[in-house]
Order: structure tokens, then C-alpha cells, then sequence
């Protein structure tokens, strides 16, 4: 039975009976999701448990005549040739591993030298487009510096065009 049809077997509540268990440190087995199984044996024990508390008996002070002993079985199996099969297994593992890492180690310097390569030839590029434009800078201020004198007066006669313009001389 579970703990909610002992509960409601004794008539109390589920809680009342997990407390019991805990506070009495009975030894009851548990399923796979870790709730409470409860054998007659057990629920006998219960019963037990709660006639003395219906009689006055606080919880600390309950005699309870029956602990049940909780029975195992001993597997007897090869467990040297099953221990020595799994260390085989996991050094495979770790080397297969290894094996993995260090391939994936070297994928990735690859990478990183190609675009290490691609970007010293941008620089490279860079560096050229650079050059290319600081002589056509340097070119342009030449030429500038030769016609300095015939801008001069190009600009008066700009201005007097515009002051012409405006007010109509």
C-alpha cells in the first residue's frame, strides 16, 4: 500500500503517517520515486503506533514492538572481470577523447593562421592604398603651391562678379 491508503486505513492524515515513520525512525521501504511502500508487517506497526497514541502515549515515548529488519540480497557475480571490463572501457573512452581534443586543437590553429594570413594582406593592401593616396596628396599640394598666384586673382574677380550681380552695376 501506499502512504494515502494507510492514511486513510488508520484515519489520519498522509502527513501524520510520513512524520511517524521519520520521528520513530522506522525502517520502510521506498519505490523508485522515493514514496513509501508499506507491507501487513508495516501496517500492523502502524496500527500499533496508533492505539498507543489514541491512548495517551506521547510520540516520544511510544514502545514499538516490532522494527523491521531490512532484508538485502548479495549479488555474486565475476566482479573482476566486469571491473577490469569497464577500466578497458574507460581508458578507450579517454583516449578516444584525447584523439578528439587534439584534433580539434589543430582544426582551430589552422584556422587561426588562414586568418592570420588574410589579414596581413589586408595590411598589406592597406598599407599600399596608403602610400598611393599620400603621394596623390602630396602631388596635389605641389600644384597648388604653383597656382597660388593665379587664384588670387580669380577670386577678386569672383567677388566683383557677385557684388555686380546683387546690386546690378
Amino acid at each position: 500500500m501506499n502512504t494515502s491508503a494507510v492514511a486513510k486505513l488508520l484515519g489520519v492524515s498522509q502527513s501524520t503517517v510520513q512524520r511517524w515513520v521519520k520521528q520513530l525512525d522506522l525502517k520502510m521501504e521506498r519505490n523508485d520515486l522515493g514514496h513509501y511502500v508499506f507491507t501487513d508487517e508495516d501496517i500492523e506497526l502502524l496500527k500499533q503506533v496508533h492505539e498507543q497514541l489514541k491512548n495517551g502515549v506521547p510520540l516520544q515515548d511510544l514502545a514499538v514492538t516490532q522494527k523491521k529488519i531490512r532484508k538485502g540480497t548479495a549479488k555474486t557475480s565475476n566482479n573482476v572481470s566486469v571491473n577490469e571490463e569497464l577500466v578497458n572501457k574507460i581508458n578507450d573512452l579517454e583516449r578516444r577523447l584525447n584523439d578528439k581534443a587534439d584534433s580539434v586543437v589543430s582544426y582551430q590553429l589552422l584556422q587561426h593562421r588562414r586568418e592570420i594570413e588574410e589579414l596581413q594582406n589586408e595590411i598589406k593592401k592597406l598599407h599600399e592604398r596608403i602610400e598611393l593616396l599620400e603621394q596623390k596628396q602630396s602631388e596635389k599640394k605641389k600644384s597648388e603651391n604653383l597656382l597660388v598666384f593665379d587664384q588670387t586673382g580669380q577670386k577678386k574677380k569672383q567677388r566683383k562678379k557677385f557684388i555686380t550681380m546683387l546690386f546690378g552695376f
